[in-house]
């Protein structure tokens, strides 16, 4: 990368003075409210702690392994809504995480930051150890192939306690091919998948994030909250599950690790 891809700034918001975006060569990353850890700018973000909001009982503590750890933006939240939970974050690059750690808040009580690949780090780890596994994992606004293939699905699988859910955040544009191949992906691995947007990402109108959701028991998630939840969200999103999701992913070829597809 050239200097200016890997620049590393946090800066100030202008209209919410105590909240600091994260860039990467000048490409939004993360964004933290000093001082309110439940402030939640990105509605990607609002998306991802929905699901963690609705499918497990408010406040019981979790065990929750972040890939892709920017400035802490989700395991503060979670450490604020559920006191007691243990968090691991990985991060690639230690840039961030010195960063991070000199100019934000102190880590909260229960998170664990290490410097490591995220397939690397899934493969090392121990089976059944989380209830949720967060995936945010960007390289020059791109996911590395390595983290979008059925065998890495797979290893998080394997992680994941048997109640347990995997998000994944993708940037997508229309008409939102890596969307359809990674929720293909994920339906080869997982009992169920549904994924989460705006309602215009999902008519194929706009670039933006859209989430992917996945469970390894069929039932597990809580679909019509988690739909409620997306449409009064101030960027309303749509759910698509079932049927919808046939359609929206027919025809995609679930990604495995053959350097050929």
């Amino acid at each position: 990368m050239g200097a200016a891809e890997d620049r590393l700034e946090l800066v100030v918001d202008p209209a919410r003075p105590t909240g600091r975006t994260l860039l990467a060569g000048g490409v939004e990353q993360s964004y933290v409210d000093l001082e309110d850890p439940g402030y939640l700018h990105f509605e990607y973000v609002r998306r991802m702690a929905a699901v963690a909001d609705l499918a497990v009982p408010g406040g019981q503590p979790l065990e929750v392994l972040h890939l892709g750890g920017g400035a802490l933006t989700l395991p503060r939240y979670l450490a604020a809504t559920r006191p007691g939970s243990i968090q691991t974050v990985i991060e690639r690059d230690p840039a961030v995480v010195d960063l991070v750690a000199r100019e934000l808040p102190p880590t909260p009580a229960g998170i664990e930051v290490r410097v490591a690949d995220a397939r690397e780090a899934v493969v090392a780890a121990p089976t059944e150890a989380y209830d949720l596994v967060l995936a945010d994992i960007y390289r020059a606004a791109r996911m590395p192939p390595h983290v979008t293939t059925t065998a890495f699905a797979a290893e998080v699988a394997r992680v994941l306690r048997p109640d347990g859910i995997y998000l994944v955040n993708v940037t997508d544009l229309p008409p939102l091919v890596l969307t359809r191949v990674q929720a293909a992906t994920l339906r080869a691995v997982f009992a169920e998948v549904c994924v989460v947007a705006d309602r215009r990402m999902l008519r194929g109108r706009r670039y933006g994030n859209v989430v992917l959701v996945a469970a390894l028991r069929p039932d597990r998630l809580p679909l019509a909250r988690l739909a409620v939840r997306a449409l009064r969200d101030p960027l309303p999103g749509g759910l698509l599950h079932g049927p919808a999701l046939d359609t929206f992913i027919a025809g995609a070829r679930p990604r495995t690790d053959d350097p050929e597809q």
